[in-house]
């Protein structure tokens, strides 16, 4: 009988395996043979930026690296394992770690001494507490490690010794990537040793592996520094208010993108297509094959309109100019100035510049790049815009080219006396003489006549509430008032004003009521010197392909041009914008013209504006709020008959009182024409300027420390 049953369990044990073999041997065995492809891909050098003439703004540095890609089923205790052999090849700061990293540590390297923090019947309490709630096995255990995290001392973490902490920054990197994405571990100051000794354990690290990585560079230092923006770093990662958006367009969490202006503004250009790698991986999770897909490509290079050398010389004018300026009393308030030039018949920014002088927490001077302060603030800018004033009046016939006005003081009843500054003799004059000289009374005038009103001494003067639309209207069309439409975020259209008073509107006729910002100007003036086109300022002048094979000095083929873009004609006669075109010629070009002492007999034959606003202080300094100060500004552009560049100045807050003058304003537009039209001229002739040295010279550097 014993033998009998022994014999029937036999033959059903051979029964079962003949079906498990035979029938179900095929599935079995590709379950157990199965294997999961995951594709990751990893990032790529971002493209270059370039300036008009081709020089390199912004590269990349290449670095030795050390990174570490984790399997979806590594555990603590093996990430642990490799930093502490990681820890015998490599130096690693220990500065980022924090008391939540140590505290975790110490829990994994200390499991007695963690066990104890919750005594077994305090354990069991909790645990059987938690039960009741209908808590999972894994909510338990979350509740426990928090609890246990919250018990240890200070005194516990000082068991951590300097030896451990390095283990541990190595470990947090080690923990931060995300499963099958490579994570840098080190990439700051990889040496060659460490480097090499690395390469040569890489069997007994597994994840581990040396590359190279890359850090953007920007060539010129703080110059533009601004407006070129910054990008985040492998720590920051993807931002968290764009986190979704990145995601969806094949974006890793711990890439760099753009955070800030050109870098962020064109950041799917500099991107790049990142490299895609194939991890095959066993049904447990681990890697067993790593096949390359796709070898991935640098991002697109972005070539600007700036031209980087006379940029770095408008800094420096700005700067000199500033500190000269600062050294006058009654001038505590200033504290910033603004330029930009552009082409004014293609809308192409040449130069944006703006310093802030400020002082560090030792009371040392700094001046640092404020560019975007050019779109993104807005002043008064005084008698800089009574072109438009002057234009406006031509065009809805209040006035006419030629057309006398008597300049004399003008008192409306209740209000203080308005007139011209003190250069100006009571008497009629024409609009030519108008401009050339800055007569306030001549743009009240105009005002008044567009409000449909008539003015009589020290009575009331009932105007049109709506000619502040349509003085506002035309403003519009030269760009004041309204977004210039650069390539760049954050742009704002300047302040309008809300009041409707008489008074107002002259203010507004001379530059002292609505506030634009210094690219509005640059833009104003370029509509009058290419005769009534308002071209979108472009601070972008091509995309090209990376040049794989690059040598310094080619670059790719041009995926796109960004043509002249004109928004708008001005709803004006052309012998309107030549009247007033003349009539800043005469500002600059002669003697009584309010620029002429900084301008008359330049051979580059400027024409423009000078501005002087009577302003109120809203800058950084709060007990200072609302003090009166002035604002000085220039606009202008050369040759007058044929221009080729075009500007504004803004300096805000110079000075409380008239008498501590300095015209900062006046001088630095003599010295960025002056610096326009030098390099301009040693280009012609071949002759080399400073940066075309510099650049040889450091070419010539380059070449030695390659050989």
């Amino acid at each position: 009988m014993l033998f009998f049953v022994v014999f029937l369990l036999f033959s059903a044990l051979i029964l079962r395996l003949g079906v498990v073999q035979i029938v179900y041997g095929e599935h079995y065995r590709k379950e157990v043979e199965r294997t999961e492809n995951v594709t990751v891909t990893t990032p790529v050098p971002r493209g270059k930026i370039y300036d008009r003439y081709h020089r390199v703004i912004v590269d990349n540095i290449p670095l030795n690296a050390i990174t570490y890609t984790r399997s979806q089923t590594t555990k603590p205790e093996e990430t642990l394992e490799i930093a502490r052999k990681l820890a015998q090849y490599i130096e690693k700061p220990t500065d980022k770690i924090t008391e939540r990293d140590m505290k975790d540590y110490w829990i994994l390297t200390r499991p007695e001494k963690a066990k104890a923090k919750i005594p077994k019947s305090e354990r069991e309490k909790l645990i059987k507490k938690w039960n009741k709630e209908e808590l999972t096995n894994k909510e338990i255990d979350k509740r426990l490690y928090k609890l246990t995290l919250e018990r240890i001392t200070e005194d516990d973490l000082k068991e951590i010794n300097d030896e451990e902490l390095e283990v541990l920054a190595i470990k947090r990197e080690l923990d931060s990537g995300y499963a099958l994405t490579p994570q840098i571990v080190k990439n700051d100051g990889v040496t060659n040793e460490e480097y090499a000794v690395v390469s040569e354990h890489l069997e007994e690290l597994p994840g581990v592996n040396t590359t190279t990585d890359w850090e953007r560079h920007y060539v010129y230092g703080n110059t533009f520094r601004s407006v070129l923006g910054s990008v985040s770093t492998s720590e920051e990662g993807l931002p968290r208010e764009r986190l979704d958006y990145f995601l969806a367009r094949d974006y890793s969490r711990n890439d760099r993108v753009g955070k800030s202006y050109l870098e962020a503004q064109y950041e799917d250009v500099l991107h790049g297509q990142k490299a895609k790698v194939k991890n095959i991986t066993d049904k447990a999770g681990n890697v067993i094959e790593t096949k390359e897909i796709y070898k991935g490509q640098r991002g697109k290079d972005v070539v600007l309109t700036i031209d980087i050398e006379l940029q770095q010389r408008v800094e420096k004018i700005i700067e000199e100019e500033l500190m000269i300026a600062k050294q006058g009393g009654g001038r505590e308030l200033l504290d910033r100035a603004f330029v930009v030039m552009m082409n004014p018949k293609t809308g192409e920014i040449l130069s944006m510049a703006g310093k802030l002088y400020t002082r560090d927490e030792n009371g040392k001077v700094e001046i640092k790049d404020y560019a975007l302060g050019t779109i993104t603030s807005a002043y008064a800018m005084g008698s800089a815009v009574k072109g438009a004033t002057v234009l406006t009046g031509f065009q809805t016939g209040v006035i006419q080219p030629g057309t006398y006005l008597v300049d004399e003081p003008l008192k409306i009843k209740d209000t203080p006396v308005k007139k011209s500054h003190s250069g100006i003799r009571p008497g009629p004059m024409n609009d030519l003489t108008a401009l050339q000289k800055s007569s306030n009374v001549y743009m009240f005038k105009t005002a008044i006549a567009i409000a449909g009103a008539t003015y009589r001494y020290n009575q009331p003067l009932p105007i049109d509430p709506e000619a502040f639309t349509t003085m506002r209207k035309y403003f519009n069309q030269f760009g004041l008032g309204v977004k210039t439409g650069i390539d760049l975020p954050n742009e704002i259209s300047g302040f309008v004003g809300n009041s409707t008073l008489p008074g107002h509107l002259l203010d507004f006729a001379i530059g002292q009521f609505d506030m634009y910002t210094p690219m509005q100007m640059a833009q104003y003036v370029s509509t009058i010197a290419n005769g009534g086109y308002r071209m979108k300022p472009q601070i972008v002048k091509e995309i090209r392909e990376p040049n794989n094979d690059y040598d310094g000095t080619q670059l790719g083929p041009v995926i796109r041009g960004f043509e002249p873009i004109v928004l708008n004609r001005v709803d004006m006669k052309t012998e309107y914008i030549e009247r007033v075109q003349e009539g800043f010629r005469r500002v600059m070009q002669t003697s009584q013209g309010t620029a002429g002492a900084f301008f008359a007999g330049k051979p580059y034959l400027p024409a423009g504006k000078t501005g002087t606003a009577q302003a109120f202080y809203d800058g950084p300094i709060k007990s200072k709020f609302m003090t009166p100060t002035y604002n000085l500004t220039l606009v202008g552009y050369a040759p007058y008959d044929d221009p080729e560049v075009a500007f504004s100045i803004v300096v805000p807050w110079v000075y409380q009182n008239s008498k501590n003058h300095y015209p900062i304003n006046n001088k630095i537009g003599q010295k960025i024409l002056d610096a326009y039209f030098e390099l301009k001229q040693k280009r012609i002739s071949g002759e080399p300027t400073e940066q075309s040295t510099a650049d040889s010279q450091a070419d010539a550097q380059q070449s030695e420390q390659e050989e």
